[in-house]
């Protein structure tokens, strides 16, 4: 996965897997190769503590990569949602510290990879927006509630509101407001931290204070993006924007 070429780059230090996002061109947009290679890389990781997710260039991920969106058919689309939320879920209920460090902008399944995370930090300027129901799809949205609480969800949610730094601060959505240039500092902490209890006793611990709702969280997929006309409604979507 370290090639020029590739869509993720994975480096590991000191029990610390570092996983880029490396499509900038398409501000790391989710294609199918990049979400095939993170459920790779995260169900795989062996020995390790924590995980840092980041992205390539100027944002975190633009979500969802719809550049073969008119080659799909709704059965792709749904497979390809159902794949991401596997995602998702291999990164809420990792049995390891999972980081996120996000600049710019992160959008649609891009907020919920961003959401997904024990640790959520954002550079000065960031800016966030989850558009899924749009489309009527329930990507993330338990997550999200558990993260944020129920009302904030839905401000969040309902008009497709961009949140900014502060704002995700002020709802506990990021949980660090740090300069890029002083996260490394703040990794090696976040990293001894990480490495202060024994690998069982994190994992557990880690699990009996996660919400296990993945089996419902498959089915809200399957009920939203499976509804007939999935495409129709992206494809409006993407128009009116």
């Amino acid at each position: 996965m370290n090639s020029e070429k590739s869509v993720l780059l994975a480096e590991k230090n000191n029990g610390v897997l570092f996983l880029t996002l490396n499509r900038p061109d398409s501000a790391n947009a989710l294609s199918p190769d990049l979400v095939e290679a993170l459920i790779q890389a995260i169900t795989e990781a062996q020995n390790i503590h924590m995980c840092v997710i980041r992205g390539a260039g100027r944002h975190f991920c633009a979500g969802f990569d719809l550049s073969d969106l008119e080659a799909s058919s709704d059965g792709d689309l749904l497979w390809r949602f159902l794949r991401i939320e596997t995602l998702l879920q291999a990164i809420y209920h990792a049995p390891f510290a999972v980081v996120a460090l996000a600049q710019g902008k992160a959008i649609g399944a891009g907020a919920d990879l961003f959401v997904a995370c024990w640790r959520r930090v954002v550079a000065p300027g960031f800016k966030l927006k989850m558009p899924g129901w749009n489309f009527e799809l329930a990507l993330g949205t338990r997550r999200l509630t558990q993260r944020i609480g129920q009302d904030a969800t839905r401000e969040l949610l309902i008009d497709s509101k961009l949140m900014s730094d502060s704002g995700a601060i002020a709802c506990g959505l990021a949980t660090e407001l740090v300069d890029r240039q002083e996260w490394p500092a703040l990794i090696d902490k976040l990293s001894q931290r990480a490495s202060t209890l024994s690998s069982k006793a994190l994992n557990d611990m880690l699990q009996l204070t996660t919400i296990d709702s993945r089996y419902q969280d498959i089915a809200a997929i399957v009920n939203t993006a499976g509804h007939p006309g999935l495409k129709k409604r992206i494809q409006n979507y993407r128009d009116q924007l």
